[in-house]
């Protein structure tokens, strides 16, 4: 008879529940988050054991990694399209592992893509350049402000990085403001010098594949957020059409209407955050060098917010390179914009 198991996942232990086919619960336990201790659970198992659904949470690799090595075949549950019940009078982390097994038995999990492994160290690296990226604007900001507010003067972004600790010291008499300028400056100096570290070692490791290579002919995509796509989306027939890739990347409104009134919104943090400041990026550049994406943002912003017209190119952006990366033809300019 068959078998099926689902786990809850938490940050230092998991919670193990089998079913058969008759939804007879075999086994339940928690255990810690060792794959020593999960693999000896399941070895009872492992002969009629059909699947194992894991909850996808911010930890998951190592659990996923050891179960797919074991030749276990692994089910990522999405927990954000996931519902139990309604009505439920108690819920824990027991029926929680249960009910993962009980939606792998019917055939009902909302599931998500398991990243390949290899290719994970080399994605990481770049969300964490993207940190860094996004630390530095916040020093830049606070230090551009730092300046506006005691001088009156207001200094580009450029300008600032080419500051020497000595020049921004100079431009506030008391010493404690000196201070704080020198401090920030060094830290966006830092900051920039491991933004470049990371960048030389992924362009030297890694190069854009063959079905990735139109990315660069888009308005506003240069080499680095190419690799980014490249390495956020995997496989690009993953998504059934544009609609579903443009919310993957959070280009999407997250809104319920009715009557043509809105009655609420759904999760707006639904899809992928990096994809989302990869296009918002690149919609950015598309304005400054685009004289068709800049007309677009033009008529866009006459209409409504500055951040909504930014989001609606970020939006055609994402469509465009769903065709292309799906369909493997040459960017057209007078396609996307009409």
């Amino acid at each position: 008879m068959h078998v099926y198991a689902g786990i809850d996942l938490h940050s230092s232990n998991c919670y193990l529940g089998v079913i058969n086919q008759k939804q007879q619960r075999l086994f339940e336990k928690r255990l810690p988050n060792a794959m020593d201790q999960v693999r000896a659970a399941l070895k009872p198992f492992r002969k009629q054991l059909v699947g194992v659904a894991v909850e996808s949470t911010y930890n998951w690799y190592w659990l996923v990694d050891g179960l797919q090595e074991d030749g276990i075949r692994v089910h990522l549950a999405n927990p954000a399209a996931m519902q139990q019940y309604d009505g439920l009078k108690h819920t824990d982390d027991r029926t929680d592992a249960i009910w993962l097994a009980k939606m792998l038995r019917l055939g009902i999990l909302p599931e998500g893509y398991i990243y390949p492994k290899a290719k994970r160290p080399t994605r990481d690296l770049l969300r964490r350049r993207m940190l860094f990226v996004q630390q530095r604007t916040s020093h830049l900001l606070s230090l551009r402000a730092l300046v506006e507010r005691w001088t009156g003067r207001r200094l580009p972004a450029n300008r600032i990085k080419q500051l020497s600790p000595e020049a921004a010291e100079a431009l506030f008499e008391p010493a404690h403001l000196a201070l704080s300028a020198r401090c920030q400056l060094q830290t966006i100096g830092f900051l920039t010098g491991q933004i470049r570290a990371i960048e030389k070692a992924i362009l030297a490791a890694m190069k854009l594949h063959p079905h990735f290579e139109v990315l660069t002919s888009v308005p506003g995509i240069g080499k680095i957020l190419a690799l980014t796509i490249m390495l956020e989306v995997g496989d690009i027939r993953r998504f059934p059409a544009a609609g579903n890739f443009a919310s993957y990347c959070r280009c999407v409104k997250s809104q319920k209407l009715s009557n043509r009134k809105k009655k609420g919104q759904g999760n707006r943090k639904n899809g992928n955050r990096y994809l989302g400041w990869a296009y918002v990026e690149a919609a950015n550049f598309a304005v400054r060098h685009s004289p068709r994406a800049h007309a677009f943002y033009q008529r866009k912003r006459a209409k409504t917010k500055n951040v909504v017209a930014i989001k609606a190119l970020a939006n055609k952006l994402a469509r465009a390179t769903f065709y292309l990366l799906r369909d493997q033809t040459s960017f057209d300019e007078e396609k996307l914009f009409g």
